[in-house]
């Protein structure tokens, strides 16, 4: 899609549609909006006055001009409340422009540019550009023959912002530029998590990893075969892969630029494909679960995002792909499972193997002595319980870095919600035949016993774990720029955090 940010004449130009953004409460029409009222014979302001049009937000009142204008529609788009209008308002304004132009059955559209107090131009300009791209994805990379035979669908192909000045133009272009690559980032994990199970196995997912590598990226993969593993000692990650016929891949990426402030481990489950193991899922609890690699996912969508990033700190990007399978070598209920750092784990419930392949890379990212560790997972059905589909959990031994995640997750449109790492909940993962168990034993909190069993593998470096196993994938529209499918959830919150170091 092509997005651009112009000056001049909104309604200069020959196009399929022209969106003017309406806050809610609106008395009195002014700017574009008039003029377009005064063209169309005051339909707009007559529709605002009638109550017909109240500018909530995704509200749309749709006008044909009938050659009164050389945009062949007039949409006003609803805001919602100014009060409470945010970047965020303007991403979501991104992707309700998708919906227009499929509505209108538009391909191009011009939009006058929506001013949010205290969101900067070029922030305004990324953020709009997020939502259209990422309101435009669709995954079809399967669809068959039938499909084929199908109207194909008008799809938005060029949109135009339009600036009031020159030094606002230059911005929201900036803004655009980085906005698509945001959006690229977030559309290559969710690509990575929409593919079937038997398609996205831990040697795919390596060599996705390694396509990363390329002239002047600044981006290494250093690729940890099963030899390798057992070389270093990963018991527990070799344990959950060992009832599969794919064997487990370890990947680590890396970029140290030269001046680097910080150094910063970013740690993603990978289980691509958890059937439960020998303590298996009902059919219904096994749809999805071709997403339980989703924080690897985001791992490799922010790497793609890093060399137009340049953050000034290092990054290490760390996950062990396994699939997790019922077998006659498949580990057991009951076994103990020795990790990296020489931890103990008694296995109660082989369903229950995101942390149990997580202690080893968690182990192996303090190995980098990095300042701190992020972690991504996928890791327990608690979470939906206590946050719905919509919010992760954010959960860690240090409180500054847990709020400037939830900040930027506000900031991105992924919200975070802090649980509490409750200390005295360790009680229900010891175990009586090794140092930990790795379930919680139907105390509840499961949510909090699983960080604890993290815990155990960071040692005293700062460290957030993040549980995505809500917002990772979604089977209904919440936002408009969150189709049906994965979210790619994690890639552009990580990106503002490292941006903000």
């Amino acid at each position: 899609m092509q997005i651009e940010a112009t000056q001049g004449e909104l309604f200069g130009h020959t196009v399929d549609v022209a969106v003017l953004p309406v806050f809610s409460g609106i008395k009195r029409l002014s700017g574009v909006i008039q003029l377009a009222d005064k063209a169309l014979d005051e339909i707009l302001s007559g529709a605002i006055e009638s109550g017909q049009f109240e500018g909530k937000e995704g509200e749309r009142f749709t006008v044909t001009t009938l050659g009164l204008l050389k945009a062949k529609r007039v949409v006003l788009l609803g805001l919602g409340s100014k009060d409470g209008a945010s970047v965020d308002t303007l991403r979501k304004f991104g992707g309700l422009l998708v919906r227009v132009a499929r509505e209108t059955k538009a391909s191009s559209m011009v939009v006058a540019m929506p001013l949010v107090s205290d969101v900067p131009s070029r922030a305004a300009g990324q953020a709009i550009a997020e939502g259209l791209e990422l309101g435009s994805y669709r995954f079809h990379t399967f669809k068959g023959t039938q499909h084929k035979k199908e109207k194909p669908l008008r799809e938005l192909k060029r949109v135009s912002l339009f600036v009031e000045d020159a030094k606002t133009l230059k911005l929201v272009t900036e803004g655009i530029a980085r906005g698509k690559s945001f959006a690229e980032a977030t559309i290559l994990a969710r690509d990575l998590v929409n593919t079937p199970s038997a398609d996205m196995t831990p040697m795919h997912m390596a060599e996705v990893a390694k396509s990363l590598v390329t002239r002047g990226s600044g981006i290494h993969c250093k690729v940890l075969d099963q030899k390798a593993m057992e070389r270093m000692g990963m018991g527990a990650a070799l344990a959950v892969a060992r009832g599969s016929m794919h064997a487990p891949v370890g990947i680590h990426l890396s970029y140290r630029p030269a001046k680097a402030k910080k150094r910063i481990a970013i740690v993603g489950k990978a289980v691509t494909f958890d059937s439960g193991g020998l303590s298996i899922k009902p059919s219904d609890g096994m749809m999805t679960m071709k997403i339980d690699m989703a924080g690897a996912a985001a791992v490799i969508g922010l790497f793609k995002l890093l060399p137009v990033l340049k953050p000034n700190v290092e990054v290490e990007g760390i996950f062990l792909a396994v699939e997790n399978m019922p077998s006659g070598s498949a580990y057991r209920p009951g076994d103990v499972v020795t990790a990296m750092d020489g931890t103990t784990i008694e296995v109660l419930n082989t369903d229950a193997e995101g942390r149990v392949t997580l202690a080893d890379a968690l182990t192996y990212a303090k190995k980098q002595e990095p300042d701190m560790i992020i972690d991504l997972a996928t890791l327990t059905g608690a979470c939906i319980v206590a946050l719905g589909e919509d919010v992760a959990a954010v959960l860690g031994n240090n409180e500054s870095l847990t709020q400037k995640l939830i900040v930027s997750g506000k900031e991105t449109g992924e919200p975070l919600w802090a649980l509490p790492l409750y200390e005295p909940y360790t009680q229900f993962i010891r175990s009586k035949i090794a140092d930990i168990k790795n379930i919680g034993g139907g105390h509840g909190g499961g949510v909090i016993t699983a960080a604890l069993f993290l815990k155990t593998f960071v040692g005293d470096t700062p460290w957030a774990h993040l549980d995505i196993a809500g917002p990772s994938y979604t089977e209904k529209e919440t936002r408009p720029e969150q189709p049906y499918g994965a979210s790619g959830y994690g890639v552009r919150l990580l990106a503002n955090f490292l941006s903000n170091m």
